[in-house]
């Protein structure tokens, strides 16, 4: 599916029984889910190639068929296909299921099908599907920005990205916005083989320290860039609850709301929006220490 440029999901189906295939693509047109581009009665015609020829994103298959079951097939392309696979089954042992995610299914349902359920899991993976394919694109877009015409191939630098970044979520010209890559540069030059986030308070302060020209007590500088940033990052937020409350699905705000905030406090300040409250940056609970740490593992991705 590399390079494709996605404007529908499109779906295999592999059920030896008819009914059931048919059942499944009455529903993915008639709510517009995709387009189904193969319909099969058993799993022996299903290879990868197959599967790149048809650009396939969700395949749906059975578990029991004859001549190859779909355990044996979602096994035999899951290394090379990277859509989802969704297993239907009139099997509801944990074993058997434990045994099928093991394989490389994303999601299982038992049958008999419930609409609803197929309909929500169905829509749950299409959501994911974009996603991925939102982050893949951003991440060339920004690539391909960043590097410029002269070095197009070069990846941007982490100070780069993090200001990308910074400016898809409006802050990129507030103060804390500076603090923000001071941090980053200082972690980025401090050996952490854990993965872990220093204390913020030992952060501020290596940072002061290497502005400083003197040595001596920080602690209202330390205190002064903790305000900034906090006004500045509660501002984001702000900024992102207001994109949630205008486009629930839009692909930035479902890719940044829980990576950077507490998707919880998000959706609680996009209520006000949507009650006709104004909410200032004071109303806005936020945890810095996230903010910061996811930021700076984007930076180094």
């Amino acid at each position: 599916m590399t390079g494709k440029k996605v404007l529908s999901t499109n779906f295999m189906l592999i059920d030896d029984d008819d009914a059931i295939r048919y059942m499944l693509q009455d529903m993915i047109e008639e709510y517009r889910l995709g387009e189904v581009v193969d319909s099969l009665s058993d799993a022996r015609a299903l290879t990868n190639e197959l599967l790149r020829h048809e650009q396939v994103d969700i395949l749906i298959l059975d578990m029991l068929m004859e001549g190859i079951d779909g355990m044996a097939a979602a096994a035999a392309v899951r290394a090379q296909f990277t859509g989802k696979i969704i297993m239907l089954s009139q099997v509801e042992s944990k074993e058997l299921v434990g045994k099928a995610y093991e394989m490389g299914v994303d999601y299982y349902i038992t049958k008999p099908l419930n609409r609803n359920e197929i309909l929500g899991v169905i829509r749950n993976v299409s959501k994911h599907i974009r996603l991925e394919h939102f982050a893949h694109d951003l991440q060339s877009s920004l690539k391909k920005t960043l590097a410029g015409p002269a070095s197009s191939a070069a990846r941007p630098s982490g100070r780069s990205l993090a200001h990308a970044v910074l400016k898809e979520l409006g802050i990129a010209d507030m103060s804390g916005a500076k603090d923000l890559m001071a941090i980053l540069h200082c972690l980025a030059h401090t050996p952490n083989d854990d993965g872990i986030l220093p204390p913020l308070q030992r952060i501020f302060s290596a940072v002061l320290q290497g502005r400083a020209k003197e040595k001596g007590d920080i602690s209202k500088e330390v205190k002064a860039m903790e305000q900034r940033l906090r006004r500045t990052i509660s501002q984001a937020l702000l900024n992102l609850a207001a994109m949630g409350a205008i486009d629930y699905t839009n692909p930035r705000f479902e890719s940044y709301a829980p990576l950077y905030f507490d998707y919880a406090e998000v959706r609680r300040i996009m209520t006000m929006m949507e009650e006709e409250k104004q909410p200032k940056r004071s109303d806005v609970h936020i945890n810095m220490k996230k903010f910061i740490h996811a930021l700076f593992r984007a930076t180094q991705e």
